[in-house]
């Protein structure tokens, strides 16, 4: 099992090293796609996965952060997934990340304080990392009942923003833990991002909403984009 995840990794970032290339230098949209298209032994020979690769591009280039925040967010998932896995296996099932330009929104369940501390001590260590907001929280118990509920909250709200055409669905990004509802992400305006956590709070079982979405035109964005000119 341990070998499959290694595996599973290690092609992961094989893909970013693909999608950092392609940004680094510049390629359009379409060149990028072909490359990934020509390149279907690091996705496995799978043609699922190849006609999936090029959807993941087409939405990226669609997203408020564009194809290259993308490709670095994609860059840091893999780099903390990497860590975390050197470090213990455990955290990749225990803890979730959510990345948006730089910022790292950590949430999930872990059994103890250590493991909560390792897992952001470990998020901060991957570099590009600009933010590490910490949602994880320490709990004892780890039925799958609270699992298969907020599996089914995290759903119904994918398909509510889908649905609505007063929200860029794409910007967002959402995870659900004990009823939960941690959000990341960038809004067009505030009237948006209250759109978005009014369909968070219509859909049951729903306990809180917490939100760490920012503004499309929110100061710390071009500072950001600045740095990694």
């Amino acid at each position: 099992m341990l070998g499959a995840i290694h595996e599973h990794v290690q092609n992961a970032l094989g893909f970013v090293g693909i999608v950092l290339m392609a940004t680094r230098f510049n390629f359009r949209v379409y060149g990028f796609a072909l490359l990934m298209l020509t390149t279907p032994a690091l996705l496995g020979g799978c043609v699922g996965a190849v006609v999936g690769a090029g959807a993941s591009v087409a939405t990226a280039a669609s997203e408020e952060r564009g194809l290259n925040n993308a490709a670095r967010d994609l860059a840091i998932r893999g780099r903390i997934n990497a860590l975390w896995l050197d470090h213990n296996e455990t955290l990749l099932a225990k803890a979730d990340i959510s990345i948006s330009e730089g910022r790292v929104l950590l949430t999930g369940l872990v059994p103890n304080q250590k493991m909560r501390g390792d897992a952001v001590r470990l998020a901060w260590k991957a570099a590009g990392v600009k933010e590490v907001i910490n949602e994880i929280q320490v709990t004892s118990s780890g039925g799958t009942s609270g699992f298969t509920r907020d599996s089914w909250i995290s759903t119904k709200l994918k398909t509510r923003l889908t649905l609505d055409n007063q929200v860029v669905s794409i910007n967002y990004s959402f995870d659900t833990v004990g009823g939960t509802v941690y959000l990341m992400g960038i809004a067009q305006n505030a009237a948006e991002l209250e759109r978005v956590r009014n369909h968070a709070r219509q859909i049951k079982y729903v306990r809180r909403i917490v939100s760490h979405v920012i503004l499309k035109n929110d100061p710390r964005r071009k500072v950001n984009q600045d740095k990694n000119k």
